[in-house]
């Protein structure tokens, strides 16, 4: 005998159901809508280290990302039924459709959809959707929250919680779902689908099979929508002619961990259900009325520091069952008791209850996979580096913070950025506080996708340093620019993989040796000379990334001063942004002979005449900063650069170059202040608004202190808010002067004539 058990995907009250059917009826076979190539895989249910949540991951072995997903909690039907199986040792089976013809059906689809001139295939892949289908579809999706509005109820979720989870006694339920699912697609019916006409089918297949076997007590597990078509069954000749021909491929399955967060809704999935968190604790506590979970909230709120009491919980209890009394209810739900909690514990306030959801109603609990399952080689050497450094997978995130001087947090280091380069972003690096390189901070959160990297990668190694070492020499050998070899280095550094490392060295110098864009030397310069800092901590030979850094800062002091001559202004403010980095990079270095090569090459463009204004400018900035270009010599510059035989726009992009970044000279020097100061005056009304953006952006590079100063000193005349201070007071100043002269001694001030004192 056939029975037909129709069910809601991770519903623990549809799990109560079957389970209890399944113990009275005791079958000869169980039959679980799932991939039948997982098969093998049920052999691991009831064992000590699968603990749900889990999820079957199928894939195609040459194509990863070409893989799907079955979920199962404990409270999921189908766990219990293979569960029920596994334990008295009857025969359980999947009966879907083969995930080999799914995935070579979706692949024909999107062939014929990337095709010139194809028309986008509807979600069956063969039929244009129209209103009515994609009402049906609908229907199919989530026929509960049909059935619930049919009730008079305007959530799926509650409606079948007040009719499934707080029933006690649920006798020929499994009968009453299937008219009510056969109502629905009667009321619409639906249009050519032939996925689902094939899953259905094979389904039917699998049955036919199990009687052939001679199996007479046949439970069928599989969801509520496809109940009516397996109790209705066509001839066999119908169902094997739609079988017929269909392509496949190959796959292959394994047990991967699951999370709570993933199993809801909210992530996407299809079948997900808004609050798994809150079904966990109903199954294993279904006579709870609501004194548990009060506790399990006052728990999480005594985490967090807050203040709550046993009569808060008593309180709410008692609140949620006079609610769920008031409207005619068995028990309080989980509406009444998240409106008590609100009310009682919350004090009123929303914000507390979203603190609630994700700790309680969803969870972040994460499943858990024994080690004995066959898994892929890679798959197998990040669990157990994880294992050894400590480093467990969780559902939520956790922040690490590494002192690369410690042995163990250095190997920790080595292996999340060896993940990194994999492109496994199970961590996210964060910046760190403070100075030196020696401490790293990350944040680690694993999610199930991450599985499919795993697999993706594993075709370079069988161990995480073996792939990333694969990985990152068949990148540095493809690439052709020096930009994109540069970054792949900065991160291949950290992970300590000293033969890649040493591609990419071998790599970037055939690019620069080929390369005469000095722009581009300039873009990786930096990166470059930011990897050197690593050799101390790591203990890395920065001498093989320093030789090609001298090599190629040579290159860029002899090209350079060209390269600054008939540049547009947009190339300009770029051309800037590179010189303002590359500066940063030769103080980094602090490297005598490349530091002067670099003050030669400053001093070369800010002499050329032809050079563009803006980096004329900030190249003169710079040997100020150097103390190359001081005094009377630095104010004659400034005369020259801003005097009224310089065209106004090309004073004021001077000007912008030199106050790149700061605007403190101004405040200290007031040769230079008056300079800038007399140049706006003499400006004429016309050229005062041309020039007026660009003396505007220049301002805005400073810092708010700065151009509070800069505006009090304007508005006291040039001589700022402390010569007026003085003024007032009354001071000696014939006394005063007498001190002048040591200050500026101290200050490296020197000639100072009578009428500057």
């Amino acid at each position: 005998m056939i029975h037909i058990l129709g069910i809601r995907h991770h519903g623990p009250g549809s799990a109560k159901n079957v389970k209890d059917f399944l113990e009275a009826l005791k079958p000869d076979i169980v039959l679980v809508e799932g991939p039948p190539e997982a098969d093998p895989l049920l052999q691991w249910v009831n064992h000590a280290g699968l603990k749900p949540p889990v999820a079957i991951l199928v894939y195609q072995p040459d194509d990863p990302q070409r893989s799907s997903f079955y979920p199962f909690a404990e409270f999921s039907p189908e766990w219990q039924a293979i569960a029920y199986a596994r334990r008295n040792n009857i025969h359980v089976r999947f009966m879907d459709l083969p995930m080999g013809h799914s995935i070579a059906l979706e692949n024909e689809s999107r062939q014929v959809a990337e095709r010139p001139g194809s028309i986008e295939p509807s979600i069956n892949n063969y039929a244009l959707r129209s209103n009515e289908v994609a009402e049906a579809a609908a229907i199919r999706k989530d026929p509960i929250s049909f059935l619930a509005e049919a009730a008079g109820y305007h959530d799926g979720e509650k409606w079948w919680e007040h009719m499934f989870e707080h029933r006690r006694n649920n006798e020929q339920v499994f009968d009453a779902v299937t008219e009510a699912m056969q109502a629905l697609r009667e009321t619409f019916p639906q249009k050519e689908d032939r996925i689902e006409q094939l899953r259905e089918a094979w389904m039917r297949k699998t049955i036919r099979q199990a009687e052939k076997e001679m199996f007479r007590n046949i439970a069928v597990i599989c969801g509520a929508w496809h109940a009516p078509a397996l109790v209705s069954m066509p001839k066999p000749k119908d169902d094997n002619d739609l079988l017929k021909g269909l392509p496949k491929v190959k796959v292959e399955c394994t047990w991967i961990p699951w999370t709570y967060s993933r199993l809801s809704y909210y992530s996407g999935y299809g079948a997900g259900i808004g609050s798994p968190g809150w079904y966990d604790h109903i199954w294993h506590h279904p006579n709870d009325d609501g004194t548990r979970w009060m506790a399990k909230v006052a728990q999480l709120f005594r985490t967090k520091q807050m203040d709550t009491s046993v009569a808060h919980v008593i309180e709410a209890v008692r609140l949620a069952e006079a609610l769920a009394s008031m409207r005619n209810l068995y028990k309080a739900g989980l509406e009444e008791l998240n409106e008590a909690t609100q009310t009682v514990l919350c004090n009123g306030e929303s914000i507390l209850m979203q603190l609630i959801n994700d700790e309680l109603i969803v969870s972040n609990r994460i499943g858990e996979v024994p080690q004995e399952i066959p898994k892929p080689p890679l798959q197998l050497d990040i669990e157990k580096l994880q294992k050894r450094l400590r480093l467990p997978a969780t559902a939520d995130f956790k922040d690490y913070t590494l002192d690369l001087r410690k042995e163990n947090d250095l190997e920790r280091s080595i292996f999340l950025h060896r993940l990194q380069l994999l492109d496994i972003q199970w961590g996210e690096r964060h910046d760190v506080s403070g100075k030196g390189t020696f401490k790293e901070l990350w944040r680690l959160q694993w999610n199930p996708e991450l599985s499919i990297n795993i697999i993706e990668k594993g075709n370079w190694g069988n161990t995480v340093e073996e792939a990333a070492q694969q990985f990152v020499i068949a990148k540095a050998t493809e690439a052709d620019t020096l930009s994109s070899v540069t970054g792949l280095l900065e991160h291949t550094i950290p992970a300590e993989l000293h033969r890649a490392v040493e591609v990419c060295i071998r790599c970037i110098n055939n690019l620069a040796a080929a390369s005469g864009d000095v722009i581009q030397l300039m873009e990786v310069v930096p990166g470059l000379v930011q990897v050197t800092r690593y050799g101390n901590v790591r203990k890395t030979d920065a001498d093989l990334v320093s030789g090609i850094v001298n090599s190629m800062l040579t290159r860029i002091c002899v090209s350079l001063p060209a390269a600054c001559t008939a540049v547009t202004d947009e190339a300009a403010q770029k051309l800037l942004e590179l010189f303002f980095k590359l500066n940063d990079a030769v103080n980094v270095l602090q490297q005598a002979d490349i530091t002067g090569q670099w003050q030669q090459t400053l001093q070369a463009i800010a002499a050329a005449g032809n050079t563009s204004p803006m980096i004329a400018g900030y190249a003169t900035r710079l040997l100020a900063d150097y103390k190359l270009l001081e005094g009377d010599e630095l104010v004659r510059v400034f005369h020259y650069a801003m005097s009224a035989a310089t065209p106004p726009d090309k004073a004021a992009a001077w000007l912008e170059g030199f106050l790149k970044g700061s605007g403190t000279i101004l405040l200290i020097d007031n040769d230079l202040w008056n300079l800038v100061n007399n140049w706006v005056n003499v400006l004429d009304e016309e050229t005062f608004t041309r020039v007026l953006p660009l003396l505007r952006r220049t301002f805005s590079g400073f810092s708010s202190p700065e151009r509070k100063k800069l505006g009090e000193k304007a508005k006291a005349g040039g001589s700022g808010t402390a010569s007026r201070a003085v003024a007032e007071t009354g001071v000696d100043e014939e006394r005063a002067k007498q001190g002048i002269p040591v200050i500026m001694q101290l200050l490296g001030i020197k000639n100072l004539s009578n009428d500057q004192q």
